[in-house]
C-alpha cells in the first residue's frame, strides 16, 4: 500500500506493507460431554455434482413436490425439509428438469447431501 506522509510541509511517499492477522480456529465443542476423553469425528459427506440441489441444513425429508422428468422453474418449491420442527422449502436455483429425485419422505440428510439433480 502506498502512503503518502506529510512531515513539517515535506511530503513523502511512502510503501507500507499490510499483513492480516490470523484468525483463531476453534477446537473440538463437546456439549453434554461424560467427562471422558474422546476423539473429535469428522462428518463425511458423498460427493454431488455440480447440478445437484443439497440439503443446507441437517434434517429430514417432509415433503417431495417433484418428479422425476419434471421441468421446473427457477424458485418453485421442490421439496420440504423438517429441523427441529420448522420446515424449510428447498426451491430450484435455476430452470430446468428433474434428473433424479435423491431422497425420499422420512429420509434423514446431513448439510450437503444431494437432494435433486437437476439438468
Amino acid at each position: 500500500m502506498k502512503l503518502k506522509v506529510t512531515v513539517n510541509d515535506v511530503a513523502y511517499d511512502i510503501n507500507v506493507e499490510v499483513e492480516e492477522p490470523e484468525t483463531p480456529t476453534l477446537g473440538a465443542i463437546v456439549i453434554g460431554g461424560s467427562g471422558a476423553s474422546s476423539a473429535p469425528t469428522t462428518a463425511s459427506v458423498s460427493g454431488t455434482s455440480a447440478n445437484a440441489v443439497t440439503a443446507p441444513l441437517a434434517g429430514s425429508v417432509a415433503r417431495v413436490l417433484v418428479e422425476e422428468g419434471q421441468e421446473i422453474k427457477a424458485g418453485e418449491v421442490l421439496l420440504v425439509l423438517e429441523a427441529m420442527k420448522m420446515e424449510t422449502e428447498i426451491t430450484a436455483p435455476k430452470d430446468g428438469k428433474v434428473i433424479q429425485v435423491l431422497v425420499s419422505k422420512g429420509d434423514p440428510v446431513q448439510a450437503g447431501v444431494g437432494l435433486i439433480e437437476l439438468g
